[in-house]
């Protein structure tokens, strides 16, 4: 039985939260590129910026909570995402964005740190996998979604009898940004959810010695661990792909395409998101049957022909690619993440907080695909840097050596115990 509700419903709408403020970026590239007049190297600032937070947040949030508790750090966190999302809808600007954006992933990343040890908490030690994947589900459904109120608010501020919140909107966004609209949500939610927070008491949350996020010694330590160095890489290489991919989707459809990057674009990294939802489905059964890094290895090869399929395909054949290639990176967080420490005996929550600093290459991929589309003058080109991170993540199916392998159904398992 759940020991506390409240508290477990709050930890699954923050997951559902920082995912929908989180997946915005790629259904507003277009907009960005366009209203600011950047070149694709310029625009790919933009999500490093957001990303770039989280490299610079996790590892201090870890030490924040440990010194201060949950409840304070996540109200803190919603304090950074209200400001950077009214510093931005209030004074829409180019270099105001990358401040924003910087504010909004600090929040994000004290957010991640907070939430995972709680959700373990309020649902139970025993319940944890299954309120964790849960949690992903609702990470994925908001991710989905949110592409999907942006082509709705758009579209309701461009007809003629516009009302109500709408309404708002229009007075307050620029005519030429209807795309900005989407920070003034950002700023609702994240003063509804400070209210919500405020109000609900949480449960205390004990951290087991190998959860603890341990003092700069240990992280001084960890950092000359070469398989930590790897695997680091291998997480920041997962991000890169994920966001290089959903950031490029709609610019891509309305460049090559001709396609509307308010409905067919925002629709399409809609999908994006949902089939990388639905993929963990697949990807649950997968590793119960199959060694993870076997599985590592087949989806990394589903990645990059369905991205082929995307790049080099008709008009329709992208718009059915390009979730595809979502479907076939569902599973690659998960597996890169267990097979990271289940390679190590001990520190394991320091070990953890590291490799969430790898978060970062989320923001370095859209920079990289940015300045080589500009340079060669062909966004297809910029994408090579997308082939170059699923090819590292394909490697680590042959070099990661776990001292614990997944567990695998006994009439699947080979009699040397891989």
């Amino acid at each position: 039985m759940t020991k506390n509700v409240s508290a477990l419903i709050l930890v699954l709408v923050i997951f559902f939260a920082i995912s929908f403020i989180t997946n915005i970026l790629g259904p507003l590239f277009p907009s960005l590129v366009n209203d600011f007049d950047l070149s694709l190297a310029v625009a790919g600032f933009l999500p490093f910026s957001f990303f770039a937070a989280y490299g610079v947040m996790s590892i201090p949030s870890g030490m924040l909570v440990d010194k201060y508790g949950e409840k304070p750090v996540m109200l803190s966190a919603f304090i950074m995402s209200a400001f950077g999302s009214f510093l931005f809808a209030l004074t829409p600007s180019f270099f105001m964005a990358m401040a924003s954006l910087f504010f909004i992933g600090t929040g994000m990343a004290m957010l991640q740190v907070a939430i995972n040890p709680l959700l373990r908490v309020a649902g139970g030690k025993e319940h944890f996998a299954f309120y964790s994947v849960m949690a992903q589900l609702l990470f994925g459904g908001a991710a989905a979604l949110s592409p999907m109120v942006y082509s709705v608010v758009v579209q309701g501020m461009a007809s003629e009898d516009v009302s109500g919140i709408f309404a708002f909107f229009q007075a307050n966004v620029p005519a030429k940004m209807t795309w900005l609209s989407m920070y003034w949500i950002f700023a609702i939610i994240s003063l509804m959810m400070l209210v919500f927070i405020y109000l609900i008491k949480l449960p205390k949350v004990t951290l087991q010695a190998d959860e603890q996020v341990g003092a700069w010694q240990i992280y001084q330590g960890l950092f000359k661990n070469k398989t930590l160095i790897l695997f680091f890489i291998g997480i920041a290489a997962y991000v890169g792909t994920e966001q290089g991919v959903a950031n490029v989707i709609s610019l891509f459809l309305s460049q090559y395409h001709g396609l509307d990057p308010v409905t067919v674009g925002a629709n399409t990294v809609s999908n994006f998101w949902l089939m990388l939802t639905l993929g963990c489905f697949l990807g649950l059964a997968l590793v119960k049957i199959l060694d993870s890094r076997l599985v590592l290895k087949l989806f990394s090869m589903g990645a990059m022909l369905a991205l082929t399929a995307a790049l080099f395909g008709t008009s329709d054949v992208a718009v059915l690619a390009f979730p595809l290639v979502g479907f076939f990176l569902s599973v690659m967080w998960s597996v890169i993440f267990s097979l990271a420490l289940n390679s190590v005996r001990v520190h394991h929550g320091s070990f953890a907080g590291i490799l969430c600093t790898g978060i970062v290459g989320g923001g370095l991929a859209s920079p990289l695909i940015g300045f080589i589309a500009d340079l060669s003058g062909d966004l297809r080109i910029g994408m090579i840097v997308v082939y170059l991170t699923l090819g590292y993540i394909f490697s680590i199916g042959f070099w990661a050596k776990p001292l614990i392998a997944n567990k695998t159904l006994p009439i699947f398992n080979r009699k040397e115990n891989c």
